[in-house]
């Protein structure tokens, strides 16, 4: 039984896509919404999305498609953002509509720029929303294993359980397992530094420096991750080693699906970090999330974080990688 209502999507890319899939296969209708009205059109038209994941076919007839976003959030009871943080406030900020009831789910992996808010908190703020309505979905999956049904694990987390495991039904299927968890904010923070390590990963990948360093790299950099989210959103029966955060910091520093990997691995081949950005076809969240973090660390909790400040010092004060990981290396243990 879904108790979550009618589920409107707001985003349109690769994670949206898989998403969007994954709920048609236990909701008779979903809505959707594309900032683009001609990407709608050719999605009608084709049967599939015509940008992302053009492999993966839809029943059109099943989905409410607009270009109105307060008309999506007009007719949902659970709204399920994907767009990329770099575009979410500018997207959310059209909302007229009054979503202090709704339901609101995050799969955005960052955080609002220049606000240093996590998703979630950013909501609540700015719709009066109720935390206990408020759900954040985290884990190793990538949209890409995804759309090629193999065998993946999401994580569903939220203040009241019953409703992180009603929307977890909905995703759940054959090759789709899911866990649920009361950790909203440690989910949402170990999304935004995973992508931050992964840039680091890939960093280290483009500079040939082999895989006995990536694995003391990514060992340091979940002790960093716990570091930073223990002091900043304490929770007692947090465990680091789970798949919300370690699998997904795995599966992000090693996987050649990670965009933020492969944003890396240029910058480890050469490339300058424009050069890098504009190479990219699909938004590297790390990028943004680097200084997001960076700052809110700056101004509290002030934990130590040196993989997290090489990477800041490699993107935004033009520090060469091999200087800038030669200063932290020594402290890897």
């Amino acid at each position: 039984m879904n108790t979550m209502g009618h589920i409107a999507v707001i985003g349109s890319g690769s994670w949206a896509t898989a998403l969007a899939k994954l709920l048609l296969a236990n909701c008779d209708r979903i809505t959707w919404y594309f900032h683009r009205r001609d990407r709608i059109e050719d999605f009608i038209k084709l049967g599939h999305n015509p940008v992302y994941l053009s492999d993966v076919p839809f029943e059109t007839d099943r989905i409410d498609f607009t270009d109105d976003i307060n008309h999506a959030c007009s007719v949902a009871d659970t709204l399920v953002f994907v767009v990329p943080s770099p575009f979410f406030k500018d997207t959310v900020d059209k909302i007229e509509v009054d979503l202090s009831a709704k339901n609101m789910v995050s799969a955005v992996k960052g955080i609002v720029p220049d606000h240093y808010m996590i998703i979630s908190d950013y909501l609540i703020r700015r719709f009066g929303a109720d935390p206990d309505n408020m759900l954040v979905i985290g884990g190793p999956c990538h949209a890409e294993e995804v759309a090629l049904e193999r065998l993946s694990y999401l994580t569903i987390g939220c203040n009241d359980l019953a409703k992180s495991t009603a929307f977890a039904d909905l995703l759940a299927g054959k090759r789709m397992r899911t866990i649920t968890s009361s950790d909203v904010d440690g989910i949402e923070y170990a999304a935004v530094l995973k992508n931050v390590y992964a840039i680091m990963g890939g960093i280290i990948n483009g500079m040939k420096s082999g895989d006995n360093f990536m694995a003391m790299m990514v060992c340091n950099a979940i002790r960093e991750m716990a570091r930073f989210i223990d002091a900043i959103a304490p929770m007692p029966s947090r465990d680091i080693d789970r798949s919300a955060y370690l699998g997904d910091l795995l599966v992000t520093a090693y996987s050649r699906f990670s965009r933020n990997h492969n944003f890396g691995s240029m910058i480890g081949k050469g490339y300058s970090v424009k050069a890098a950005m504009m190479e990219m076809d699909m938004v590297a969240e790390g990028y943004y999330g680097t200084k997001c973090i960076y700052e809110l660390n700056a101004r509290g909790p002030r934990v130590d974080m040196p993989i997290l400040n090489c990477v800041h010092e490699i993107l935004y004060n033009g520090v060469s990688p091999r200087k800038a990981i030669r200063a932290i290396s020594p402290t890897f243990t």
